[in-house]
C-alpha cells in the first residue's frame, strides 16, 4: 500500500476509554510518520466518554495542555472498508517529546506487561471472542433490529440459527472480505442468546496484535452496520431484558523453544498454569473497573445471566470466570470470561496477564476448581457498582504492581467525571451515549 499515493490518511491512537483519536492528513505525510510529524494535546488520551477533558487533570491546564507525538505503532497501515473513500489509517502511539512513551497510553501499558513476559524469553498468544448486538437506533427508543430479509423487526433469540444467518448473509460477507482486507483473523461467526447478538472470534497470535485487532475489529463491525442499513454497539446491555455482550480473552505463553508452559502433557496443565489462573483471580476484584469500565457495565454483571460476578475457576464449565478448555494439551490454555464487550482492549489485555504474572512470580496457588454451577457458590465477589469498582481499582496494590500511576490516576479521574454525568442522564437513555463509543 503506497500512502502517498491517497490524497489523504488517518492516524489514530487508542485513549482510555477504547476510542480512537486521531487526525486525518494528507498522504505525503506518511514518510514523515516515523519523525513524529503529527502531534496531539496529551490530554487527548484521557478525555471522557463524552470527548470532554477531564476537569483539574494535571494534563491540561496544569502543564499547559502540551502536545505529544504519535508514531506508528508497526500495526498498518489499514484499510477502513466502510468508507466511501479509500482512507488508510495507520494505528499510532503517543510519546512524550524525548522519546519516552506517554504512561498513559493504554498501549504502551500493555506492552510493559508484555515485557515482562519477554524477559522469561516467553511469547504471550491470545485470542478474543467479541460479542456484539445489530440495534435499530433510528428511534427515541433502541429498538431490536429488523431483518434485511424480511423487513421484520426481530422478536426471539435465534441461537446458532443459519436461517437467521441468511437474513444477514451480506453483512457477514462483508464482515469477513474486511477482516481480510484489515488482516483480521476472523474464525467463526455465530448467532448468540440476544436478539441480534452475534459472536465473533479472532484467532491466536501474538497478544499485542491480538490486542490490536480487537481494537480495530470493533471499529469495523460499527463502520459496516451503518452501510447495511443498522446499528452495531458492543454496550455490555443493550436491552434490560436481553443477553449481554460479553468479550472473553484466551492466552497460552510459548517459552523460547516454542513450548506451551501450560502444558504437563494432561488435562491438570502444569504448575505454571495454576500459578497464571490464581493471579487472575486475585486481580478480579480490584480489576473490576476495567471489566466493567461503564455504567451500563453492571446491568450485565447480574447471577444467572452468563455473565461470571463471582471470582473461581474450573475445568471446562462456562459459568465460571476463569475456564481452563478442554482439548490437546499442547493447546492448553486459560479463558477469562469476565469482560463485557466494552472494554478497552489493551487495558483489559493488560490486567489478565498482569495479574497472570504476578500470580507467577509470587508462586501463587488457587482455590480449587469449582464444579457445578458457579452463581450457586458463595465466591470471592467482583465490585458490584461502579463506585465501588474505581474505588477499589484506585486502593489496590495489585494494581499499581501491573499498570502506571500516571494511568491509574487518570483513568481513575476519567471514571469519578463519568460517573457524575452518567448520574444525571436517566437509565433509559443511556444507550445514547454508550451506543458507538463502546
Amino acid at each position: 500500500m503506497e500512502l502517498s499515493d491517497y490524497p489523504t490518511i488517518r492516524v489514530a491512537a487508542c485513549d482510555l476509554n477504547g476510542q480512537m483519536r486521531g487526525k486525518r492528513v494528507p498522504g505525503d505525510y506518511a514518510a514523515k510518520l516515523d519523525s513524529g510529524a503529527v502531534r496531539m494535546p496529551l490530554s487527548v488520551l484521557n478525555v471522557d466518554i463524552f470527548g470532554a477533558d477531564i476537569e483539574n487533570s494535571p494534563l491540561v491546564f496544569e502543564t499547559g495542555d502540551a502536545d505529544g507525538v504519535l508514531r506508528p505503532t508497526g500495526r498498518g497501515p489499514v484499510p477502513l472498508p466502510w468508507l466511501n473513500a479509500p482512507q488508510p489509517l495507520i494505528p499510532m502511539t503517543m510519546y512524550h517529546e524525548d522519546g519516552t512513551p506517554f504512561d498513559g497510553d493504554p498501549r504502551h501499558a500493555l506492552e510493559a506487561v508484555l515485557e515482562r513476559y519477554a524477559a522469561r524469553d516467553w511469547q504471550v498468544m491470545a485470542a478474543t471472542e467479541l460479542e456484539f448486538t445489530l440495534v435499530d437506533d433510528s428511534g427515541d427508543a433502541l429498538k431490536h433490529v429488523r431483518s434485511p430479509r424480511s423487513g421484520r423487526r426481530l422478536d426471539a433469540p435465534g441461537i446458532l440459527s443459519m436461517s437467521q444467518m441468511d437474513s444477514f448473509d451480506d453483512f457477514l460477507t462483508a464482515l469477513y472480505e474486511g477482516c481480510a482486507a484489515m488482516g483480521i483473523p476472523a474464525q467463526t461467526a455465530t448467532i448468540e442468546a440476544g436478539i441480534g447478538q452475534f459472536e465473533v472470534t479472532l484467532d491466536h497470535q501474538d497478544a499485542l496484535r491480538a490486542a490490536d485487532d480487537t481494537w480495530l475489529f470493533k471499529a469495523l463491525i460499527k463502520g459496516l452496520a451503518r452501510r447495511h442499513g443498522f446499528a452495531a454497539t458492543f454496550m455490555a446491555k443493550p436491552f434490560d431484558e436481553d443477553a449481554g455482550n460479553g468479550m472473553h480473552m484466551h492466552f497460552s505463553v510459548l517459552d523460547g523453544d516454542g513450548r506451551n508452559v501450560f502444558d504437563d502433557g494432561g488435562p491438570a496443565g502444569t504448575d505454571t498454569l495454576r500459578a497464571a489462573v490464581a493471579g487472575c483471580l486475585a486481580g478480579m476484584p480490584p480489576a473490576t473497573l476495567l471489566f466493567a469500565p461503564h455504567a451500563n457495565s453492571y446491568d450485565r454483571l447480574v447471577p444467572g445471566a452468563h455473565a461470571p460476578t463471582g471470582a473461581a475457576w474450573a475445568y471446562e464449565n462456562r459459568t465460571a470466570a476463569i475456564r481452563i478448555p478442554g482439548g490437546p494439551p499442547a493447546a492448553r490454555r486459560i479463558e477469562h470470561r469476565v469482560a463485557g464487550g466494552d472494554i478497552n482492549p489493551y487495558l483489559s489485555f493488560a490486567v489478565i496477564l498482569g495479574a497472570a504474572m504476578a500470580g507467577i512470580e509470587d508462586a501463587m496457588t488457587p482455590p480449587a476448581p469449582i464444579t457445578g454451577n458457579a452463581y450457586d457458590l458463595n465466591l470471592p465477589g467482583l465490585a458490584a457498582d461502579w463506585q465501588t469498582a474505581i474505588d477499589r481499582f484506585e486502593a489496590s496494590e495489585l494494581i499499581a504492581r501491573i499498570l502506571p500511576s500516571g494511568l491509574i490516576r487518570n483513568l481513575v479521574m476519567t471514571k469519578r467525571q463519568e460517573l457524575s454525568d452518567m448520574s444525571a442522564i436517566p437509565h433509559e437513555a443511556w444507550w445514547k451515549t454508550y451506543l458507538e463509543t463502546v
